[in-house]
C-alpha cells in the first residue's frame, strides 16, 4: 500500500511540476530537419514565430541571401527567409496546446492550419494539416533558448 501511495504521489508531483502557461512557448526552437531556427514571441495575445537562423543562408544559384522564392504571391518572392514569420496567430488553449494559427512552409510555398503541443519544457510537436488534423504531418521541435 505504501508503495502505491508513493507512486501516485510521485506521478502527481511530476504532472504538476510541468504545468504549462501560455508564455512557456516563447524562445528559440529548432525544427526536426535542423535547417533553421525559429524564434517564437508573444505579440498582444497571440504567438508568432520567425526564422532567425538558416543552416544555408545563401542561395547557391544567386550568391545572395535566400528569399521566399516559392511563395505563390509574387510580391513576396523577394522577401528574405531570415526574419520571415512562418508561425502566425496562435492562441493558447490551455494544457500546453496552442491553436487557431498557421504554419508556412517556405520549401513549397504553402500555409497550413497548425496545432502546437508542448510535450515537455524543451519539446514541441508541430502538426500542420489541411482541413482535418488527422491527415496532417507532425514535426518535433527542440528548444534552444528560453524566453527572456
Amino acid at each position: 500500500m505504501k508503495t502505491k501511495l508513493f507512486l501516485i504521489t510521485f506521478c502527481l508531483l511530476g504532472y504538476f511540476s510541468f504545468a504549462q502557461e501560455a508564455g512557456d512557448i516563447v524562445g528559440v526552437w529548432e525544427p526536426g530537419h535542423g535547417k533553421a531556427k525559429v524564434k517564437i514571441d508573444k505579440i498582444d495575445d497571440k504567438f508568432y514565430g520567425k526564422i532567425v537562423w538558416l543552416k544555408e543562408p545563401i542561395d547557391p544559384a544567386t550568391g545572395e541571401p535566400k528569399v521566399d522564392k516559392n511563395n505563390p504571391d509574387e510580391s513576396m518572392q523577394s522577401a528574405p527567409l531570415r526574419g520571415y514569420r512562418i508561425l502566425k496567430d496562435f492562441e493558447y488553449q490551455g494544457e500546453g496546446i496552442w491553436e487557431e494559427g498557421t504554419i508556412y512552409d517556405p520549401e513549397n510555398g504553402t500555409s497550413y492550419s497548425c496545432i502546437i503541443t508542448m510535450i515537455d519544457e524543451n519539446t514541441l510537436d508541430i502538426r500542420g494539416y489541411v482541413g482535418v488534423k488527422t491527415f496532417g504531418r507532425t514535426d518535433t521541435w527542440r528548444r534552444l533558448t528560453r524566453k527572456k
